[in-house]
């Protein structure tokens, strides 16, 4: 199985960024790690050899970035403002220096997002704030709702940076062509965020798979069995 390592300054968030990437050809997948992950952390759990054959067959290549979570919505020493502007330079991050680069490349104009619990959050945010750029999101136990990160404060940029607030009122038209797979399961510490956010989808009539399984809970042998199985959509 094909495994490239990458590293590089990041002029959007002053700082270095680690990927690793997996695959040599097919469809493009931004992978997210969880909430304290690393850009490994999907490989070091199995999550990536659950999509082995996907990935030797050519028929997906999935990227996994580094999160910046300890210095947005984990940094208990700035202020919460500043804890959203850190996620929205990461957000511009993802897209100016991740996905625009595999699309001008490939010559298409969207990718995949997918991510497990914390990492559900940033593949549904991001495909919901820029689903032109976003074909399928796949969410392995996620939750949407940031407001309890941040003690109450709450602004313009905490609005547009969480699904639950900014999605109903959106009508941009690709949000009706993406794929969307909400997956879950009946001893999900995140089964009531995902109810909640199938009942938006469902509102707005945007078609969605709500996928929940029987006696597992919220961790990484049920997310290994979902994967393959969400990737076998692309």
């Amino acid at each position: 199985m094909k495994e490239d390592y990458h590293k590089w300054y990041s002029p959007t968030l002053n700082k270095d960024i680690e990927m690793l990437v997996f695959g040599y050809a097919g469809y493009p997948l931004i992978l997210f790690p969880t909430t304290s992950g690393r850009f490994y952390e999907c490989k070091d759990f199995k999550l990536i050899e659950s999509a082995k054959w996907f990935l030797e067959e050519g028929l997906v290549q999935i990227y996994c970035p580094d999160s910046i979570n300890e210095l947005s919505w984990y940094d208990k020493n700035i202020h919460p403002a500043d804890r959203v502007k850190n996620h929205i330079w990461y957000d511009k991050f993802i897209m100016d220096e991740v996905v625009n680069p595999i699309c001008h490349q490939r010559g298409i104009q969207k990718v995949a997002v997918a991510g497990v619990s914390f990492g559900g959050y940033h593949a549904a945010n991001f495909a919901f704030k820029h689903p032109e750029r976003v074909s399928h999101m796949f969410s392995l136990s996620g939750s949407f709702d940031i407001k309890s990160f941040l003690d109450d404060y709450y602004d313009d940029n905490v609005f547009y940076n969480n699904p639950v607030d900014f999605l109903p009122g959106s009508n941009h038209p690709d949000l009706w062509n993406m794929k969307i797979i909400l997956g879950t399961s009946d001893w999900d510490i995140c089964l009531e965020a995902n109810q909640n956010l199938a009942k938006i989808l469902s509102d707005k009539n945007i078609p969605f798979w709500f996928d929940e399984r029987k006696w597992a809970e919220h961790d990484w042998p049920i997310w290994r069995q979902m994967f393959p199985h969400y990737l076998s959509k692309i």
